[in-house]
């Protein structure tokens, strides 16, 4: 797990909230439909007609998440994604520690659409640095200025109060529909429990399958 520590370039506020709806979500109850678009998507593959769309609920800062990331993403992506057999959508659903995770998904899109996935990927790998005792910190920026953003704005990126507001939304609404952990894959808006490669396919396959 990585170590929780004070984010001193990020707003009391984003702390806070973050923190809060990520504590919700531990409890939430709600269910609702999680795999139709939603304002601020991510994705990749195939077009928003696709077949098939598959949706990830998934925190920088979840160890799990990273796991998956490195052992099944690479095969996940040339088998659906890179052939656009499905449309891939990845939700930011901050855990501890929320500044962190928080901070980490600001300066992702603040690098830019064409960018955002490879900082995302970037700092789950630094999950491992930081279990060395590299801070958090250190690394979202080196992220950062490897995706072309300097200091000064990856520090307004991540005081940016409309563009927290706008997270607050989308985690609100991962929460409306149910999700308590991650990561969490949704194939068609069905939850799928088996996150590897067989079990995601399994379930993809079959809806490729219909008519």
């Amino acid at each position: 797990m990585a170590p929780t520590f004070k984010y001193a370039a990020m707003s009391r506020r984003a702390a806070l909230t973050a923190a809060a709806l990520a504590s919700m979500a531990l409890v939430a109850g709600c269910t609702g439909k999680a795999g139709g678009a939603a304002e601020g998507d991510m994705a990749m593959g195939a077009g928003a007609e696709a077949k098939v769309t598959v949706v990830e609920y998934a925190s920088v800062t979840c160890g799990h998440c990273a796991v998956w990331n490195e052992e099944v993403w690479p095969e996940f992506k040339t088998k659906y994604v890179d052939t656009k057999k499905v449309r891939y959508v990845f939700r930011e659903f901050p855990t501890p520690p929320q500044d962190i995770a928080v901070a980490g998904f600001l300066i992702a899109r603040c690098a830019g659409e064409d960018k955002y996935f490879d900082v995302v990927h970037d700092i789950m790998a630094s999950q491992k640095e930081w279990l060395t005792g590299v801070q958090p910190r250190t690394t979202l920026f080196r992220v950062g200025q490897a995706a072309g953003l300097s200091q000064t704005q990856i520090e307004e990126c991540i005081r940016d109060k409309a563009a927290i507001e706008k997270m607050s939304d989308r985690i609100k609404a991962g929460i409306d529909a149910g999700v308590s952990g991650t990561p969490t894959f949704l194939v068609n808006g069905v939850k799928v429990a088996d996150s590897s490669l067989s079990g995601l396919s399994a379930a993809i396959d079959a809806e490729l399958a219909k008519k």
